[in-house]
């Protein structure tokens, strides 16, 4: 009977667990020498969290990174993709039928052909009810609605990839989406939708991978990826707004699936209003995006921007329990979450253990932590005197300030030499 193997090597699932807790005193040492070099007890507090510890990343960071990202992300592509790739489809559309009328002689068709709008949406509009000669061109037109079709439901939508790869799942579609606007319309009332919840998520679990945990969860979900595409309009000239609204309401057709996205999108905006739903973004790239592609970079820009206001910690009472921990992991990766963990961590150490207190102005330093400040302060000093005899230092200050009058007075903060040790040791 051979033995157990076993295979080692770098703990990967988040923080090292036999990593030793950080060293709260030094971390009030940190702030000691802060203090002692000129910053008040409030901006040292703040900087020891926003640059981390000593062997640690701080809140600075984290934001640099989330500046990066939101830099990359606005450089992705061109946002009306879906309208170029709707442009695209309908010329080779076009293209396949002049090739097949050509010798057939039929004026009736060439002529509507001939006077198609400028405008994609428009001509495509036209072209609804056109008897396509050619079966090849008659495939690239129901492409342009069906592929766009796909685009923005999936978009709002995770699990929906599948579903809609079926046309007869169309119609569950849109009856999902009909009981998560009675869920939503019942949660906005103020009922206790738990049950009411679980009921939905039995039925309809299968379209949200993500598998939320609660109502509040699936509208955060929801409501993030509906303001992405609603500041992709935003972010369009009037004229791109114009053609992929009208190509978006041709592809979602005259049922119900259109109507009751629409309510949706209104049934989140009046749970989320916080998101930032109307701003538009100048998005720029060497190539065009998507639909999809084109609300994800705006989605992730979104929340990136949610992201640096919560890791800034300027608007008043800001704690490390406001950062979302979540989508720091989702935007930055596991490092930068448990990074924000470990200063979690740091500041519930500092306040148990008794060294700071948080009040409306924030954290401040306790009566413990002064106590230790003023050791660390002394024991600077002594250093400083580097255990040689009394009068041995020497002074070269000139002036008022560096006058040897022989008398003594209490030190106050900011003080130099000279420094009566004999005394001073007495006292304390």
């Amino acid at each position: 009977m051979s033995g157990s193997r076993f295979r080692y090597g770098a703990w990967r699932d988040g923080p090292d667990p036999l990593a030793p807790p950080y060293d709260v005193r030094a971390a009030v040492d940190e702030v000691g020498e802060r203090v002692l070099g000129g910053e008040s007890l409030h901006d040292a507090l703040r900087d020891l969290i926003r640059r981390g510890p000593r062997d640690g990343r701080g809140l600075d960071d984290l934001r640099a990174r989330a500046q990066r990202l939101r830099r990359d992300a606005l450089r992705r592509g061109n946002l009306d993709g879906a309208v170029t790739r709707a442009r695209q489809l309908l010329d080779q559309a076009l293209a396949a039928e002049r090739d097949e009328l050509r010798g057939r002689g039929d004026p009736f068709r060439e002529a509507v052909l001939d006077n198609l709008p400028r405008s994609t949406s428009r001509a495509v509009d036209e072209l609804s009810g056109y008897d396509w000669a050619s079966a090849e061109a008659r495939g690239l037109y129901q492409q342009i609605l069906a592929g766009l079709r796909r685009e923005v439901v999936e978009q709002r939508f995770a699990g929906l990839r599948e579903a809609l790869g079926d046309p007869s799942a169309e119609a569950r579609v849109a009856e999902m989406i009909g009981d998560l606007n009675d869920l939503l319309r019942r949660h906005a009332r103020g009922e206790d939708t738990g049950d009411a919840f679980a009921r939905f998520m039995a039925r309809h679990g299968d379209f949200f991978p993500e598998r939320p945990a609660s109502v509040e969860e699936l509208i955060d979900s929801l409501a993030r990826r509906a303001a992405a595409a609603e500041r992709l309009l935003r972010s369009l000239s009037p004229q791109q707004r114009e053609e992929l609204s009208r190509l978006m309401d041709q592809a979602l057709g005259g049922g119900p699936l259109r109507d009751r996205l629409a309510e949706l999108t209104e049934n989140l905006r009046a749970l989320r209003p916080g998101l930032a739903w109307g701003r538009g973004e100048r998005v720029r790239g060497p190539g065009d995006l998507g639909y999809g592609d084109a609300a994800a970079a705006l989605g992730e820009i979104g929340e990136l921007d949610e992201l640096l206001d919560q890791l800034s910690q300027e608007h008043s009472g800001a704690t490390l329990d406001d950062v979302d921990v979540e989508a720091v992991e989702r935007q930055l990766g596991r490092d930068a979450a448990d990074d924000v963990r470990r200063l979690r961590e740091l500041e519930r150490e500092l306040r148990r253990q008794g060294w700071v207190t948080r009040d409306e102005q924030g954290l401040t330093l306790s009566p413990k932590a002064l106590r230790r400040l003023g050791r660390t302060a002394l024991a600077r000093v002594f250093d400083d005197l580097g255990g040689r005899r009394r009068g041995e230092h020497d002074l070269r200050d000139a002036g008022a300030a560096g006058d040897l009058t022989g008398s003594s007075r209490r030190w106050h903060f900011g003080d130099e030499q000279p420094i009566d040790v004999v005394r001073t040791v007495g006292n304390a």
